[in-house]
């Protein structure tokens, strides 16, 4: 095999990786033996064959570097009982090649023919070769070594400590526990339970007599008896003048003519020789009506805000649909991404105001829709929740969620009516016909909702949704107005359509975009940093070094981890970044594709990268002094803040988003921060400090039921960094 050459002359070679995974070989007392054309493989010879070593209960395993005479190696599998290695029965079909020169994984069955009641036996085998210059092995030797001691066979069938009992004890496969419960840790930020995502909406601000708008559920238990029942229109019309008399300032000051840092400040023309501080820029950080942001998002905001009409400034996303339709799901993931890429967004539940205005023991009876005084209050209380996302909008928020059916051409003329001169509206409706998504949909809702929470029948209680369901349908109708988005059957995994009407403008857009790739497959997302750097050992920022000792552990237990975690699960891929301690933590991971992107690197640190903190702060005490002040929207000199890392970010949440297999994502402090803060919804001025420890996999279960999390600490971190 002619070996490849690299550009500096250095000769590579071909490190081969081979797994065969059957649980019938145990029950069978066969033990896996691997053999081929060249020497090393027994040249065909069966009783020179090479063993394959034992890595699991239905796993063997094989590594060996490929000769550099060959141009090809040629091989197959046979199995040999354990008692009598003479028997042999050898592999169907035609021989495996292994070619030099390219990196390759390659994943099929091997089929075995017995002649007795045994019939056919199958196995699932992974081959995987990788280029290597020879420092790269000696690199690698060191670290089998020192954590895993396997065997591996060289050119001249020199083995090299063959002595496979420690792996379990290095930590390495079976070294890491089947039971991974055990390794869950406490999750600090975000729930593990089901939480019914109307809960988590605006609280009734108009109801509620606080005048301020906020998410917080703890008082509606205690307010809702005092509330219940009260229908008078003058409770209605002294709520409006609480919410709208506050000193809200007029929309025309919305106008910022000068921005702040996050949105991209105007450039000054200085003399060459100048020397500027960032730290001597006074930014305004409050800048009315423009998010926090970077980038696109920022010159969208600033071309809607100088050359958009007035009432496209605020945006109106009204949801529409029947019961179980996804509404309040699509609503929480939209309100979620606009959020954090900066837009100030609040979604405004109507289910929760008629809660708390008519009580949770509304029977399908008070939806007829020849029941008036039921159409009456229901109205009355989607009026409550417009004023108050109108007030609210008035006070400086940019996008609304307004979550109802709002089935009925009268209620959305109503709504228009109320937005006229104040916001733009667009419709998305939701549209399923999948009657196994529709009978799940409901089945949850039931559990969930607080609607059923007195209900001790579930199955009554599902017999009641139904018929609210029915008494909806008579009545419903589609959206044919203004501008509007369509979501059909886009839950079902069929693919669905999108429907757009009338729709222009950045934010609009963007929206469309994030709703083509939105859909209910339940997927886990599992988010962990890089195995310890030598960076981290030194304390140094950036740079792109490889991994400690420790670093190279961790990779062989996330591997470990892995490979039992998504046993099930081999549509799944690895995502890393293209720095080599991201590379190299996922490179003992086999059998799933690896994909690099470089939107996953870490936090560019720009004159500051490969300096310890105690270094800028003594070097540079401005820029030390400006990012403590700032974190979220500093940017390092010639660098990245973390909103330009939200920015670059985007196209990963989107890919994510679409993804219906599970991807395990490895990266950096930093960017994990900024994609945890999406999921987890997090506040962007929270982003900067959220915990992201090494050696921890966080695990993000997405799908109809909403985000939940685990965290798994496979080992502690000597390093720690949380705290930079």
């Amino acid at each position: 095999m002619a070996t490849a050459a690299s550009s500096d002359g250095i000769s590579h070679q071909l490190f081969v990786s081979i797994k065969l995974e059957c649980p019938r070989l145990g029950e069978l007392g066969l033990v896996p033996y691997l053999f081929g054309s060249h020497p090393v493989a027994g040249s065909w010879d069966p009783s020179k064959a090479l063993p394959m070593e034992q890595e699991a209960a239905s796993v063997w395993g094989l590594s060996c570097v490929v000769p550099s005479h060959h141009e090809t190696l040629d091989f197959k599998f046979l199995l040999k009982p354990k008692v009598n290695i003479s028997q042999c029965i050898f592999e169907e079909g035609p021989d495996r090649s292994l070619s030099c020169g390219r990196n390759e994984v390659e994943i099929r069955n091997a089929l075995f023919k017995f002649n007795d009641e045994t019939g056919v036996v199958e196995c699932k085998t992974l081959v995987e070769t990788e280029i290597l210059s020879p420092f790269d092995l000696a690199a690698s030797w060191k670290a089998h070594q020192e954590h895993l001691q396997p065997r591996v066979h060289g050119a001249h069938n020199d083995i090299m400590n063959a002595a496979s009992e420690s792996r379990a004890k290095n930590g390495f496969a079976s070294g890491l526990e089947l039971d991974l419960e055990k390794y869950i840790v406490p999750t600090p930020n975000m729930g593990s339970g089901v939480v019914y995502a109307a809960n988590l909406t605006e609280n009734p601000r108009s109801l509620l007599h606080t005048g301020i708008s906020s998410n917080n559920d703890t008082t509606t238990g205690n307010l809702h008896n005092s509330i219940k029942g009260d229908t008078s229109l003058n409770h209605y019309a002294s709520s409006k003048k609480l919410a709208d008399g506050r000193n809200a300032p007029p929309h025309e000051e919305q106008r910022a003519v000068f921005v702040d840092r996050g949105v991209g400040s105007p450039k000054f023309a200085r003399p060459t020789n100048e020397n500027i501080s960032m730290s001597n820029i006074k930014f305004d950080s409050k800048a009315k009506g423009m998010p926090a942001a970077e980038g696109a998002v920022a010159a969208g905001a600033v071309a809607d805000q100088m050359y958009g009409p007035k009432e496209d400034r605020k945006l109106a996303i009204v949801l529409v649909g029947l019961p179980a339709r996804g509404k309040t799901f699509t609503a929480a993931k939209l309100t979620r991404y606009l959020r954090w890429l900066g837009h100030e967004t609040k979604h405004f539940n109507v289910g929760k105001y008629r809660r708390l205005k008519h009580g949770i023991n509304q029977t399908a009876e008070f939806y007829r829709g020849d029941n008036m005084e039921g159409v009456e209050a229901r109205n009355e209380v989607a009026a409550l929740a417009m004023e108050d996302m109108l007030s609210w909008m008035q006070e400086g928020g940019q996008v609304g969620i307004f979550d109802a059916t709002n089935s009925t051409r009268s209620r959305r003329n109503m709504l228009m009516k109320m937005a006229e001169g104040k916001c733009k509206i667009i419709f998305l409706e939701t549209i399923c016909n999948d009657q196994h998504v529709l009978e799940r949909n409901m089945r949850l809702k039931v559990q969930q909702s607080p609607d059923y929470a007195e209900q001790t029948d579930f199955e009554a209680g599902v017999r009641d949704f139904k018929e609210r369901l029915a008494y909806y349908e008579k009545v419903y109708e589609p959206v044919e107005e203004g501008s509007y988005v369509k979501m059909i059957d886009m839950v079902s995994g069929g693919g669905g359509q999108l429907q757009i009407n009338n729709i222009s403008g950045y934010l609009p857009g963007r929206i469309v975009f994030f709703l083509v790739n939105c859909h209910l497959t339940p997927r886990p997302i599992l988010l962990t940093r890089h195995g310890e750097s030598l960076d981290n050992v030194r304390g140094r920022i950036g740079g792109d070094s490889s991994l400690s000792e420790v670093g190279l552990l961790y990779s062989r237990k996330l591997a470990s981890f892995i490979e039992k975690r998504l046993a099930s699960e081999r549509t799944a891929s690895i995502w890393t970044s293209t720095l080599q301690r991201s590379i190299l933590t996922a490179h003992p991971i086999i059998g799933f594709p690896k994909i690099q992107w470089r939107a996953l690197d870490e936090i560019n640190a720009g004159i500051c990268d490969g300096m310890t903190y105690d270094e800028v702060k003594k070097n540079k005490p401005e820029e030390y002094e400006s990012r403590g002040k700032d974190k979220l929207r500093y940017r390092y000199p010639r660098g990245e803040s973390y909103l330009d890392v939200i920015q670059r970010l985007e196209p990963v949440i989107i890919e994510l988003e679409r993804q219906r297999a599970p991807v395990v994502v490895i990266s950096h402090q930093a960017v994990l921060r900024a994609l945890y803060a999406y999921f987890a919804d997090r506040p962007l001025e929270e982003l900067p400090n959220i915990e992201i420890p090494l050696h921890t996999v966080i695990e993000i279960q997405m799908g109809v039921a909403g985000v939940q999390e685990k965290r798994y600490k496979l080992m502690d971190a000597v390093n720690s960094t949380a705290g930079i």
